[in-house]
């Protein structure tokens, strides 16, 4: 018997992840040992197809074309999608698709993920919130509310999964991307994610639960909105969020013992706050922080390790990681690593988030933590961010300047001209931030300015990739949050890299569940990193990709699956020891058999057309 058989909450058999899954439709039949009964409402369920249609009985009823097998059903879909005009209108659409038919949804998502992600995600999710009141047609999504407290568990058994649940993403719904509080709005950024995780590491999607804490809104609009499905009231007040928190963690690891939890756009105090208060105590991590975070140090990683770095060994205990640095965008980056300056504009959870994992990247290098923490600058909307301010907030204080003395600086310009950075990170959701004479100061100040507006949505986002290209005559080192189209600049084509938490968050997911880690630790998510710096192709690096391509996310995810296994074991907070043993090349191939894959029959005894 296989060591691995207990662990039925992946499929066993192999996965074809590389290969699109084909679209041809085999002809669908009704199941002739079963008696058919219909409605209008509910047509007769449709059987495992067979080849041969001319097997349908005399007189059944024609709800179904007759030629239909003999059509391109997945192109028809896409066709039908590709028709709507507005991504609120695709993102319905969709919606409506994987209600009817989740194989057929998964199917086409996995084979057309640089089109459909951005519908599913950033940007078009962050409509779909700000709008979910009004398009809200179905319950898919677990909502536990305020008025919940001190029956929570009962409310989390209601979730048919139960104990085979293996992950959730969790949102208060008070800072959605960087649209605000949108209160009981925010299920959709839970559903897109998880949405994600499926497509982009094959977790089972009836192991995933999607849950919006409906603890209320600040935003009057809502509360004033007939159609606002959230309750109707204020946020509550620290203490009674806090004790809420503490009920709804213990209820989740009591109602699903072997539950990995994904804090998701929580406020900026509070993401930190409660990744703080249960990071040691139950399998959790806050994507805004180190998900985002860690996709900008495997920038860090691949490209501005000083030049004599050439090959550079990476040392885990159970493995030995060798990666080359040698793009050309790396070998214009000849500065050392001492010489790097960062300046971030915004200094919210994601912000901060990046900040910290830069630094902690710092020291592995061999850098003091004093000296890594003056190399990274924050603005916020007051300007640069200095110790010396009066009443600021407790998360900005660690990287808040000590050396400036001069008159308050506020405007970015005058900023950058003051820093002379080498980087220029901004995770503010302001429009535009990032001027013609902002960009062109900093193409003046480095002869390959490194720029990632990574503000998601694209309506929120500090540049916008044309500009940036045209701004430093194609110089430029870009990378945004969500995702843009190929820009023709004098001949060339340029392609933006989206330094998308995607490529990070699959993976460490995957690997935390099939190693059933009881925490998931700093370490394991560096170590994502360390995967994702190594997952750059031939092909990528020649055109001087920042990231690597969406379309390969499996393995991307597969490799940072393993190294997230791997760092798990080396800490001693993996349960599924069997994995221990096995060399690395057998458990990836096992990782990657263990990623789910929809059924190869697209209208199987479970579709409704």
């Amino acid at each position: 018997m296989s060591i691995f058989h207990n662990l039925d909450f992946f499929p066993s058999k192999p996965s074809s992840s590389s290969k699109c899954i084909s679209s041809a439709l085999k002809p669908p039949l009704f199941n002739c040992n079963e008696r058919q009964t219909s409605t209008p409402n509910h047509p007769p369920k449709m059987s495992v197809a067979v080849q041969n249609s001319s097997h349908i009985p005399f007189g059944f009823p024609a709800q179904v074309p007759p030629h239909l097998a003999e059509t391109d059903h997945i192109q028809r879909c896409l066709t039908q999608l590709r028709s709507k005009t507005q991504g609120i209108e695709k993102y319905i659409f969709l919606n409506g698709l994987k209600e009817r038919d989740p194989e057929l949804f998964y199917k086409i998502l996995l084979c057309n993920m640089m089109e459909i992600v951005p519908i599913l995600y950033t940007p078009t999710v962050g409509d779909a919130c700000m709008n979910y009141s009004h398009i809200w047609r179905r319950a898919e999504g677990l909502y536990v509310s305020i008025t919940h407290k001190g029956r929570i568990r009962e409310v989390l058994r209601s979730w048919p999964v139960g104990p085979a649940a293996r992950i959730a993403v969790v949102t208060d719904g008070s800072r959605i991307l960087g649209l605000g509080d949108l209160g009981a709005n925010g299920l959709p950024i839970s559903i897109g994610k998880l949405d994600l995780y499926i497509a982009g590491a094959g977790i089972k999607p009836s192991t995933t639960v999607p849950i919006c804490l409906d603890v209320g809104t600040d935003t009057e609009r809502y509360l004033n909105d007939p159609l606002y499905i959230g309750v109707r009231q204020k946020r509550p007040k620290p203490s009674e969020m806090d004790a809420f928190m503490e009920e709804f963690m213990s209820a989740m690891a009591e109602v699903f013992p072997q539950l990995l939890v994904q804090f998701e756009d929580f406020s900026t105090d509070n993401a930190f706050k409660y990744l703080d208060v249960f990071r040691s105590r139950y399998p959790c991590f806050n994507d805004d922080i180190q998900g985002t975070g860690k996709a900008s140090l495997f920038f860090y990683r691949q490209f501005v390790l000083p030049f004599d770095f050439t090959f550079r060994l990476v040392l885990c205990r159970r493995s030995l990681w060798l990666y080359q640095w040698s793009t050309p965008v790396f070998r214009s980056q000849r500065a050392p690593l001492s010489e790097h300056k960062i300046l971030f504009l915004g200094a919210g959870s994601s912000g901060i988030g990046v900040a910290k994992m830069l630094m902690s990247f710092f020291t592995s290098m061999g850098i003091s933590e004093e000296e890594a923490k003056k190399k990274i600058y924050t603005v916020d909307s007051k300007g640069l961010v200095t110790l010396d301010r009066e009443g600021l907030q407790e998360h900005k204080k660690y990287f808040a300047r000590t050396d400036y003395h001069g008159p308050p600086l506020k405007k970015l310009a005058e900023i950058v001209e003051y820093v002379k950075p080498t980087a220029l990170l901004g995770l503010s959701t302001l429009r535009n931030a990032f001027t013609e004479d902002v960009v062109k100061l900093m193409a003046t100040i480095n002869k390959r300015p490194i720029i990632f507006p990574l503000s998601n949505p694209v309506s929120l986002s500090e540049v916008d990739f044309e500009d940036a290209i045209k701004w430093t005559d194609g110089q430029v080192v870009f990378a945004s949050g969500s995702p843009y189209n190929p820009v023709e600049y004098k001949g060339k084509v340029y392609e933006a890299g989206q330094g998308n938490n995607m490529y990070q968050f699959p993976g460490i997911g995957l690997g935390a569940i099939l190693s059933k880690a009881k925490l998931v630790t700093d370490g394991m998510i560096e170590k994502a990193a360390v995967a994702l710096a190594m997952s750059l192709n031939d092909e990528e690096k020649a055109n001087e990709f920042v990231y690597p391509r969406l379309s390969r996310i499996r393995d991307i995810s597969a490799l940072v699956a393993l190294a997230v296994m791997r760092e798990a074991q080396a800490e001693g907070v993996d349960q599924n020891v069997l994995y221990r043993s096995l060399s690395d090349a057998n458990l990836l191939e096992h990782i990657r058999s263990k990623m789910w894959e929809p059924s190869d029959n697209i209208l199987d005894h479970n579709s409704r057309l």
